[in-house]
């Protein structure tokens, strides 16, 4: 009896947990029944966070720069023609001359005496000539003959000119107006034909040259303004004359050619010029070089937002940079370009604006 009533709280405490995990159950399973379990709800997507600034294109001077070398536009070392002693200086260094002036003079070395009897004998051969064309109508002169003497005519006739050019090729005449640069005899030297005589300069109208890149010719045509700037600070204008149709094969750039007036007769001619072609004004945007960057196909450009707050990655091509910032083409002309944030966010991303700067 007292075994019975000592197991008895062990069993009672083993019944009323069982009891308990029954009741417990059957209410879960009541809930599960009567209430449908709570929707899980899906995090809404937090959009990044940028901050941009308008930018609006302002025309821009675009411009190649290259440095070139002023030349006379034409420029000549005269030679002897003729041999002979020099018997007088008719122009001197600095002299501006017209075309056709005199220049010096050679000795005559018997050139007069050679005229001379060159006309005579021309003279003769037209006599002899025209006699025998009056036998030949009476037919006493073959064709043979005739035909001699007009040979020896023809003959006569070029050894008057040849007589006459040489004479004349004794007082050597300016072959343009310009300026007498250089002298490079005196009167008594004796010269033989090539020698040097004078060097005449046309300098009243100037050639620049100079040689552009391949990848900047093709901004280029004739009669695009040119400024030049010389080394001591003086500017001149001028205008685009030539391109060369084909690059030099050992620097691949294209030969230029500048025409430059000079009515002042400037002492310029065979110095240095730093040339800026002045190309057609474009469409460009002034920024800081920081917004530059790569896409994956390594082009460069920038991120602006367009009208659907989304990332749009522009390529952009700079056209100057300076301390003022990096002028570049290639945007809409007005755009709303990403300041800060342009490296947390891709091409096709929607956005939120932290307040556009104006």
């Amino acid at each position: 009896m007292l075994k019975k009533l000592a197991a008895s709280p062990v069993l009672i405490a083993v019944i009323l947990a069982v009891a308990l995990l029954l009741w417990l159950l059957s209410g879960d399973n009541y809930s599960a029944q009567k209430q449908a379990p709570a929707a899980q709800q899906t995090p809404t997507e937090q959009l990044a966070l940028v901050e941009t600034r308008w930018s609006d294109a302002a025309p821009y001077q675009l411009t190649r720069v290259a440095q070139g070398q002023v030349l006379p536009w034409r420029s000549v070392n005269l030679k002897s023609q003729q041999a002979g002693t020099v018997t007088a200086l008719l122009k001197q260094q600095g002299d501006q001359v017209q075309q056709g002036d005199k220049l010096l003079r050679l000795s005559d070395e018997g050139r007069s005496a050679l005229l001379a009897q060159a006309k005579a004998n021309l003279t003769l051969k037209q006599s002899e000539l025209a006699s025998a064309r009056k036998l030949g109508n009476s037919q006493f002169v073959s064709e043979t003959e005739l035909t001699r003497l007009q040979s020896e005519l023809a003959r006569a006739e070029a050894e008057l000119e040849t007589a006459r050019l040489a004479l004349t090729q004794t007082e050597p005449a300016a072959p343009f107006s310009g300026v007498v640069d250089r002298r490079h005899i005196e009167v008594g030297d004796v010269v033989q034909p090539g020698s040097e005589l004078l060097q005449l300069v046309q300098i009243d109208k100037l050639k620049v040259t100079a040689q552009i890149p391949q990848q900047h010719v093709a901004a280029l045509a004739p009669g695009q303004d040119v400024k030049l700037l010389l080394l001591d600070g003086r500017a001149l204008n001028g205008t685009l004359s030539f391109i060369s149709s084909a690059a030099d094969t050992a620097t691949r750039s294209f030969y230029i050619e500048v025409t430059v007036a000079n009515p002042d007769l400037l002492r310029i001619a065979g110095g240095s010029v730093t040339v800026e072609v002045q190309l057609a004004p474009v469409q460009a945007h002034l920024v800081s070089p920081a917004l530059l960057s790569l896409d994956n196909q390594g082009k460069l450009g920038i991120a602006v937002v367009d009208e659907q707050q989304q990332v749009v990655f522009y390529p952009v091509q700079i056209l100057a940079a300076d301390n003022e910032g990096a002028r570049v083409s290639g945007l809409p002309e007005r755009s709303q370009i990403i300041t800060q944030g342009a490296g947390f966010v891709k091409p096709g991303s929607k956005v939120r604006v932290a307040g556009a700067k104006p």
